[in-house]
């Protein structure tokens, strides 16, 4: 867990959760309680790392089909489904949001009746976007199928030597070194190392296939509508009589919600698995988001729900490039800040600088650099070096949008699966969901600071980093890619939320 170690402690750059509760939250005594949404796919709350740390409705009573706090929602215990048809069944494959423009404005587009100069501009570009993920589809598909072929030329080979194809690495670079004039095995032997080394089992090429197929399927396909299951009008935001209280359906097959979970808020009293950033901390899940992109209605009624259900922070560890229906979002935006609730963000996983793709929900139009409100974070990824490796590949950035970093670079937390723990190679919804962590850790402790003042507390007290860092090809100033320049620190967090909270 590099993540929570001390740059000057331990030479590595994490958020310093372990100098916080070593030095000052040992002397704080016990924070408040703490309810951060998990705006995400479908969450294993029966986890044993988890469970106890999921938010119950202490206003409804289970199972008994009736609204008991009038909230609009029926028996949400710990949360609210939207992508779940009344009895559980969860709409696991859905549109992208291109695939939606397309589908709802391609007549009008080809009959040249749109008016609306942005909308065009929105359109050639959904387009322009369709397209490209359509060849990616193509090609990704082919990829798979040459994979698994040649797993499968491999593993007969191999057979002649093992029983039930049961080895390892070392068995193969054994076998390898006695048959060093056999160019044809010592080929399959690292093609099979290859496979290893990569996880790519017979489970990981039929769920890499099913996406694959999938992708045409429903995806890219502007004849499939994705809300037949769900059995709502996505274009209408006062349709709100969908989805249902199954937190749980289909987790088995999603991961994401649940490996965010733990970075937040797992057990850190049971000695096992991995430790969240705080006990005090609640999670209300709440699931949106399938393979495709998430419908704008979805997002907006998500964080009002989370807003009326008592959530402080709301964690959104997802992103999409289009928006159909963005005011939609802006308004449920500024609905959280007049509630006080901070939005926490991740930036994406592009390899851009924002300033060139549009990445939603934001709090910005992009129209220009203005932010319509003050309770939204976004959050690009680090790693644990401190150098020019410091910015891992994938992580997007920009000095007008992202307005922060934090680690998100091969991580370990808890999984759908036999194994509960597993490594990853993050992203940065890792940087978000930890971000989350640590504003819910201060407003636990500081419950009188405003979400304005946490998050400007976040951006102000990380560690600046001075030094250029590898971006793509070139090399950029760390302290130029994002607003603040920093790397969230919960250490230093914590000692400027006790300075603000007696000023």
């Amino acid at each position: 867990m590099w993540w929570f170690k001390d740059i000057e402690l331990d030479s590595i750059s994490g958020l310093s959760i372990n100098r916080a509760y070593d030095s000052i939250l040992t002397n704080l005594g016990n924070g408040k309680q703490v309810i951060v949404a998990l705006i995400d796919m479908p969450l294993d709350i029966e986890h044993e790392d988890l469970q106890q740390n999921i938010w119950v409705n202490p206003d409804e009573t289970p199972n008994n089909q009736i609204d008991d706090d009038n909230n609009g929602y029926v028996d949400d215990i710990n949360g609210w489904n939207f992508i779940s048809s009344r009895d559980g069944k969860t709409a696991k494959f859905v549109n992208y949001e291109y695939t939606r423009i397309l589908k709802k404005y391609s007549d009008s587009f080809k009959n040249n009746t749109i008016q609306d100069s942005i909308l065009h501009h929105t359109i050639v570009n959904a387009n322009k976007k369709y397209k490209e993920r359509l060849k990616y589809a193509e090609k990704d598909t082919a990829f798979i199928n040459v994979e698994e072929r040649d797993k499968k030329i491999a593993a007969k080979t191999l057979s002649k030597f093992f029983k039930g194809n049961n080895y390892s690495i070392k068995d193969l670079d054994s076998l390898k070194k006695l048959h060093t004039n056999d160019s044809l095995l010592k080929l399959h032997i690292e093609w099979m190392k290859h496979f290893i080394n990569y996880k790519y089992t017979d489970e990981y090429f039929a769920m890499y296939k099913l996406k694959a197929k999938e992708r045409f399927n429903k995806l890219l396909n502007v004849n499939y509508n994705d809300r037949t299951i769900i059995g709502d009008n996505s274009d209408d935001i006062n349709d709100k009589d969908y989805g249902s209280p199954i937190i749980g359906a289909e987790s088995g097959f999603f991961d994401h919600s649940t490996k965010m979970a733990g970075f937040i808020a797992a057990r850190r009293d049971n000695a096992i698995g991995i430790e969240g950033v705080s006990d005090n901390i609640k999670i209300m899940p709440i699931c949106i988001s399938a393979f495709g992109d998430e419908h704008d209605k979805d997002i907006a009624l998500a964080i009002r729900y989370a807003v009326d259900n008592g959530a402080k922070v709301v964690n959104m560890s997802y992103g999409k490039e289009f928006s159909l229906y963005k005011e939609w979002v802006f308004d449920a935006i500024k609905y959280a800040e007049e509630k006080d609730v901070l939005i926490i963000k991740s930036a994406g996983n592009n390899r851009k600088n924002i300033k060139d793709i549009e990445v939603y929900p934001n709090d910005n139009d992009y129209q220009s650099s203005d932010e319509i409100t003050d309770n939204f974070l976004m959050v690009g990824a680090t790693s644990y070096n401190a150098n020019k490796k410091l910015i891992p590949i994938f992580s997007n950035y920009g000095a007008i949008q992202v307005d922060v970093f934090a680690p998100g670079h091969k991580v370990y937390s808890t999984v759908v699966s036999i194994k509960k723990y597993d490594f990853s190679n993050g992203g940065t919804s890792t940087s978000c969901a930890l971000t989350s962590g640590v504003a819910a850790l201060i407003r636990s402790y500081y419950p009188k600071l405003t979400a304005s003042q946490v998050k400007h507390i976040l951006m102000d007290s990380g560690l600046e980093y001075t030094f250029n860092v590898k971006v793509g090809d070139t090399l950029l100033s760390f302290n130029a890619l994002s607003k603040s320049g920093k790397v969230v620190n919960a250490y230093n967090a914590l000692i400027m939320a006790d300075s603000f909270s007696k000023n």
